[in-house]
């Protein structure tokens, strides 16, 4: 292995992950980038409509908009990045994209996982573990976290992911939450029905209205439905299925900055394996995950307050958007089940 640390980095691009999850995931690596490299300008390259998720941290001292899906805002990026003249950039994603827009922004070196083609445009990074000539899957903090690692860095005891909370956005949250009426001293449970990866990850709508219906009369239980653009669906399902008094927050237009403070105030969240069950993590919430196609090993990290509810089955994992068969990993899963771990949870986060 090359050391590559100690050394003086006056400008550092960090290239963040796509998904949501692994953004929150990937914060432990951003507090050992900050924490080893306090001077040192460092830029987040991500979506603008997932910089709220890391706003208000410590990690980074601007953001570049990374537009995946446009040739203009491809080069855009680009653009800005040579504009910086940044020293060195580190690629969190495993695409060869990602290593293009450093590369073409004039970055020399470019630090990541060595993985397919892209190695070739790399300086160096960790080789992924494989077993039985597969990728052995890890949890993803500690996947980013061995980055870090080979770079010589030292990384901090505390792995937990961890997000904040600035003065403005936390006035905001707590105006929305007066607005739906809910008070201090209510039981709160959100539920998060949707998934952007996919329909394979959604737990039924009308298991979900159920367990509203459950948390309501058994718990007496202020329900909040969470929701994101493109969820329209499945949220007016819920709905109209469930005969609980659920407070839906989509007409809001919550964005994924605005989501923290909402989730913060949930005593529990109930979600399908997508973004939101990170940010409970990452905001001590407890929270039950019902998890189907995905596999758990990629998030077995900071469970201590959290269940995860998945049926073992011979086609799961399968990591498929949508099922070709019945989805029995998720319509197996019961809404009484499901609320019997609710339960079981409060009552040990008490």
């Amino acid at each position: 292995m090359v050391t590559i640390f100690p050394k003086h980095i006056d400008t550092l691009i960090i290239h963040c992950p796509n998904w949501v999850g692994d953004i929150v995931m990937a914060t432990p690596l951003l507090d050992c980038f900050r924490e080893n490299l306090p001077d040192t300008k460092i830029f987040g390259l991500l979506k603008k409509s997932a910089q709220g998720i890391v706003r208000d941290g410590p990690w980074f001292d601007g953001f570049i908009d990374c537009q995946n899906k446009s040739w203009g805002g491809f080069w855009k990026a680009v653009k800005q990045i040579r504009e910086l003249k940044p020293d060195m950039a580190v690629l969190l994603p495993n695409s060869i994209r990602s290593a293009l827009t450093v590369r073409l922004g004039g970055v020399k070196e470019i630090y990541g996982y060595r993985r397919n083609l892209r190695a070739v445009f790399l300086s160096g990074g960790p080789e992924p573990t494989l077993s039985n000539h597969e990728i052995l899957p890890i949890p993803m903090s500690e996947y980013y976290l061995e980055i870090c690692r080979w770079l010589n860095l030292k990384v901090p005891e505390r792995i937990k992911p961890r997000l904040f909370i600035g003065e403005e956005l936390n006035k905001r949250g707590h105006s929305l939450i007066r607005k739906y009426g809910i008070q201090e001293k209510d039981l709160v449970i959100g539920l998060n029905p949707g998934a952007s990866f996919g329909a394979s990850k959604c737990w039924p709508a009308g298991h979900f209205a159920k367990l509203a219906e459950l948390c309501e009369t058994e718990l007496n239980a202020k329900l909040l439905l969470l929701s994101g653009p493109g969820e329209e669906d499945i949220v007016q399902a819920v709905m109209a299925k469930s005969r609980a008094d659920i407070i839906d927050i989509s007409p809001d237009k919550v964005d994924l900055e605005l989501l923290k403070p909402l989730i913060r105030r949930c005593n529990l969240l109930v979600t399908n394996d997508t973004g939101p069950r990170h940010y409970a993590v990452a905001l001590d919430v407890p929270a039950v995950v019902i998890m189907g196609p995905t596999d758990p090993r990629y998030t077995a990290a900071n469970l201590e307050r959290t269940i995860v509810i998945r049926k073992e089955l011979d086609c799961s994992p399968c990591h498929k958007k949508i099922c070709p068969l019945e989805h029995q990993c998720m319509t197996e899963i019961t809404p009484d089940e499901v609320f019997a771990v609710t339960t079981k949870l409060l009552k040990e986060c008490k």
